[in-house]
């Protein structure tokens, strides 16, 4: 991961000016919302009546689908680069659920640029156009419960090819915007080719099929709590027992589905990583006030060394690791996404690890008020602790990181070894 001499982190004038609009957009309309969304939340109602206005407005404003490259002149996009849309993300993400009013939230996001990449014209039209309107929303169904998902090899939802039918049957859990009053489709990961697996071409034996919810035998059986906390819009366990769909919702190729997966992350880890940013950016603001504000032994907590000390090492952190992911961001810009893989499985281990470590430092200045709902620290530090699983374990990148470092020192073929000869002092 050595980094080019060449690299701008620089923001377009685009950019600057589209994170000033946003940053107004959220001072002026998504923060006054605040309250009226966690009454909803606290009924357990999704707050559509809140959201959907908010949406109406940022489309109206150009805010819209900020994320998403545009692949052909015909297609869609903001023609944004990753580069410029990172501090976008990162600013969105100061509120977990400000991403869905630009219509930029996950899992739409990834399932939006791989219909943009694999769709069919049939399929666009019946699920990437609503997902563009922000009609619609989607889920992408890969985790299981009975398999190490870390390893999507060992994959079990079959899809068997019946006639002109494709019946599918399996078990899925924590699949993100599955209870989503609006979601309407799910892009399910299944083993359709036993035949390519039992020759040993285990990536090459699994698929993406285009479900509708409402398919008869698709049954959300719950809503998974992650850290004794139920997303609105879900973590669920979703069973497939018999399910139907036509052929034509096969996506792209059969046996090509993680291929179609890997092309997903990418992007995604980027925007993940930005929004962690952006949240410890607020843990950091709130930890430094409430710094300031609280006294105890006759002395502002702000006074005290280890109290500075966490601020120091928050602040120090927060930048290390943004300037990690503009460079992994700059690297799928130029060399496109297979030449960064390795930094965003970096980027992806340091901004999950970073979130939960600056959020605790807040809440412990905050003290047991940093616990309750009275701050947004706890379920931002909830959320963090799930992001080391999601998208991957701390473990399988961590395993990615060392195993290219060890392939380049393997090239290296004993190169360092030769220096270190040179630094030996001479034998008499």
């Amino acid at each position: 991961m050595v980094a080019p001499t060449a690299m701008d982190f620089a923001p377009s004038s685009r950019t600057q000016s589209l994170h000033a609009q946003l940053q107004r957009f959220m001072d002026d309309l998504v923060l006054p919302s605040l309250g009226d969304w966690h009454r909803y939340a606290d009924a357990g109602v999704y707050p559509l009546d809140v959201v959907e206005p908010l949406k109406a407005k940022a489309r109206e404003l150009g805010l819209w689908n900020l994320f998403l490259p545009s692949l052909r002149a015909d297609q869609p996009g903001t023609r944004l680069s990753h580069l410029d849309y990172a501090p976008l993300a990162e600013t969105m993400g100061r509120v977990p659920w400000a991403s869905e009013v630009f219509n930029c939230s996950a899992p739409d996001s990834g399932n939006i640029e791989l219909l943009q990449l694999f769709a069919s014209a049939a399929q666009r039209d019946q699920w990437l156009d609503p997902l563009l309107r922000g009609e619609i929303r989607s889920c992408f169904a890969m985790s299981e419960p009975d398999v190490g998902s870390s390893d999507p090899t060992q994959l079990q939802t079959s899809i068997a090819r019946h006639g002109d039918e494709l019946v599918i049957n399996g078990r899925k859990w924590f699949i993100t915007g599955a209870a989503h009053p609006m979601c309407r489709v799910a892009l399910v990961v299944g083993r359709s080719d036993s035949e390519a697996t039992a020759d040993g071409d285990a990536h090459h034996g699994h698929s993406i099929v285009l479900v509708p919810m409402d398919t008869p035998g698709l049954v959300v059986e719950r809503n998974i709590p992650v850290m004794d906390h139920q997303a609105l819009e879900g973590h669920c366990e979703i069973v497939l027992r018999e399910v139907r769909v036509p052929s034509d919702h096969l996506l792209g190729t059969a046996g090509a589905g993680f291929a179609m997966a890997q092309a997903r992350l990418g992007p995604g880890r980027v925007h993940h990583a930005m929004r962690s940013i952006g949240q410890c950016e607020l843990a950091l603001e709130l930890m430094c006030e409430r710094a300031l504000e609280r006294r105890t032994f006759g002395m502002r907590v702000g006074d005290f060394a280890n109290v500075q000390d966490w601020i120091a090492h928050s602040r120090l952190e927060i930048d290390q690791a943004r300037l990690l992911v503009l460079r992994a961001a700059w690297k799928m810009d130029h060399e496109g996404h297979a030449a960064a893989r390795v930094d965003a499985s970096a980027i992806k281990l340091v901004t999950a690890q970073l979130q939960t470590r600056v959020v605790d430092r807040a809440m412990q200045v905050f003290g047991a008020m940093g616990l309750t709902p009275d701050t947004p620290l706890a379920r931002l530090w909830s959320w963090g602790r799930a992001l080391r699983f999601l998208d991957g374990p701390d473990e399988v990148h961590l395993r990615t990181v060392a195993r290219h470092e060890l392939a380049r020192a393997k090239a290296m073929a004993g190169a360092n070894a030769a220096q270190l000869r040179k630094w030996m002092p001479p034998r008499e």
